[in-house]
């Protein structure tokens, strides 16, 4: 990485001073700057902008991360940008929303599941990959274990830890076969075994996770997660 370059991560997501994740993300993003001695600069991408020319948009950034705050305002946004960064080998981090998108966009544009949606913002989904969770997370901990030799196993260092959810939606549970077999494979689960974090195979870095890593910064803490979405993005940025 040349000296006094700076890492250009580009958020997915229609902006609201009034979410947490929101606020949390630009100081998450900071800490783990500093914890690998590097500069970053942040952009927010409203959805709206990604849907006619996300390339355009987004050609430009290091690393690209898919926020909460769904229902986003513009779906084809979000998912214009989640397929650039896999197509592109861009490194990616989705949380929340940006997990619920990264598997829509799977379902639709590798598995050629046209019809995958969102319950939440398509009711009458006939194929609702992401349905309401049987127990809702918001505001809680829960517990994650990472699948032997996956990315998020080595990028944690153990087998399982605590992380903080805020959401009410998940993966339907008649649909987990989709990704049972690579190339975006289950790489977390909790501790009913439903499925909390997706990786995809051969990639720089592309991982989502069902809860939001970056509330840790609400507490001060860099997390391995996104301190090692920092570290692929400094690696896109210098070439290696």
């Amino acid at each position: 990485m040349k000296a006094g370059a700076k890492i250009q991560i580009g958020l997915v997501g229609d902006y609201d001073a009034g979410t947490t994740a929101h606020v949390a993300i630009p100081k998450a993003l900071a800490f783990a700057a500093t914890a690998e001695k590097h500069e970053i600069e942040a952009a927010w991408l409203p959805t709206q902008s990604l849907a006619p020319d996300a390339e355009k948009q987004l050609q430009r950034f290091d690393g690209i991360w898919c926020v909460p705050g769904s229902p986003y305002q513009n779906m084809d946004g979000a998912l214009n940008a989640i397929r650039f960064a896999r197509e592109r080998r861009r490194p990616f981090l989705g949380t929340c929303g940006g997990f619920q998108h990264t598997l829509i966009e799977y379902a639709r544009n590798v598995r050629g599941l046209a019809g995958a949606d969102h319950a939440e913002s398509n009711p009458a989904a006939g194929m609702p990959l992401i349905a309401p969770l049987v127990c809702v997370l918001r505001g809680v901990g829960g517990k994650i274990r990472f699948k032997p030799h996956s990315r998020s196993r080595q990028i944690y260092g153990c087998d399982e830890v605590m992380e903080e959810f805020n959401c009410g939606y998940g993966l339907n549970s008649r649909y987990v076969a989709i990704f049972e077999e690579g190339p975006l494979r289950i790489s977390g689960v909790d501790g009913n075994d439903e499925v909390r974090v997706v990786e995809l195979d051969d990639h720089t870095f592309f991982v989502a996770t069902l809860f939001q890593p970056e509330r840790s910064a609400l507490r001060d803490v860099a997390h391995p997660l996104i301190r090692a979405f920092v570290k692929a993005a400094c690696a896109q940025t210098s070439g290696g």
